[in-house]
């Protein structure tokens, strides 16, 4: 490369990245997108039930509705453009995701992806998308999750991002601990050593910085007054002003006023949870976040309207195929520079 073409390469890179912070905020969200299984049985994980011989009947046609409808999802989040990082929870595998991201609704975004087969049973793991043009990836971590006592016991492994924005570094976390299958009661235990898990590696992280950028996000299947997010983890109420090494999870009014993102036997439940590092909250250069900037996403196209006239997620299976996308609404937050 001569030093004309350096240069101009150079000037190029700088007016995208200026454009994603200044004329335009970067978004982060975070999606369970429920099962998103091909249609094929892998013979190791357990999911035949996502095949087109099984009770649901999965076949190529229900599984190209449910890429493009995520996609469709995903590409309106950000009013302005594409989110810039997207955690998603329950994704089978790699090739799944080349068709998330090679669909005609987000391919323009240009998103690779974080991704590995954890132990989870069913095969529904963590995956990151990102822009490379915004965030530059450096580091991949994951995290298992095992309880020493337990050999049987397996979940999902929590993803850990490192990489660089503008000329700041990041640390993201994607999660799915265990659910609440068994009743809150038994498994919150799972949770709480999920949370642990985290907690050890984000202490590691202000061990070395106590300014560090840290965004963690998933579907943690408690809220955030629970015990495993607001004890263990440690992650505050967004109603306080935070010190640059607390945690602050940004979803916790929405919690407080009954709002969620997962609609339960009448109830909304806020077990999809964006919290982030003090630091981006109080810091006063380089890319941050406010107390308030924690949202739930849905649109009209996303609902499902019962006969009680109560809206809840377009969900894609219940006791039979109901066609939707979803039984999550995704979350976000936006990042601005200062």
């Amino acid at each position: 490369m001569n030093e004309t073409s350096f240069i101009f390469s150079v000037v190029i890179s700088t007016l995208f990245f200026t454009s994603c912070t200044v004329n335009h905020q970067i978004t982060v969200a975070f999606y369970n997108v429920e099962n998103l299984f091909d249609t094929i049985n892998s013979g190791v994980k357990l999911d035949s039930e996502f095949t087109p011989n099984s009770e649901k009947q999965w076949n190529t046609a229900k599984y190209k509705k449910k890429i493009d409808d995520l996609s469709t999802v995903i590409s309106v989040i950000d009013k302005k453009g594409f989110p810039v990082l997207v955690g998603l929870a329950e994704i089978e595998n790699n090739h799944v995701l080349d068709d998330l991201v090679a669909n005609r609704h987000i391919s323009k975004a240009g998103y690779k992806f974080v991704w590995n087969d954890s132990p989870d049973l069913r095969g529904i793991d963590c995956a990151l998308l990102y822009n490379p043009a915004v965030f530059k990836l450096v580091k991949v971590e994951m995290i298992p999750v095992v309880n020493p006592n337990d050999t049987a016991f397996t979940t999902r492994d929590v993803i850990l991002a490192e990489g660089v924005m503008g000329k700041e570094k990041f640390y993201v976390f994607v999660n799915h601990w265990p659910s609440r299958r068994e009743g809150e009661e038994v498994s919150f235990e799972k949770r709480n050593l999920a949370a642990a898990v985290v907690r050890q590696k984000v202490d590691q992280l202000f061990e070395i910085d106590v300014t560090a950028n840290i965004i963690i996000m998933g579907d943690m299947n408690d809220e955030p007054e629970n015990e495993s997010l607001a004890k263990t983890l440690g992650a505050k109420p967004n109603t306080t002003e935070p010190i640059a090494n607390d945690l602050v999870n940004l979803m916790y009014d929405e919690s407080i006023r009954k709002e969620g993102s997962y609609y339960y036997r009448g109830n909304w439940d806020m077990i999809d949870n964006m919290i982030v590092s003090g630091s981006l909250i109080v810091k006063e250069k380089g890319l941050g976040t406010t107390l308030n900037d924690g949202h739930i996403f849905h649109q009209k196209f996303m609902e499902f309207v019962n006969d009680r006239g109560e809206i809840t997620p377009n969900r894609t299976y219940g006791k039979t195929y109901y066609g939707g996308i979803s039984d999550h609404f995704p979350i976000y937050m936006s990042l601005e520079i200062r």
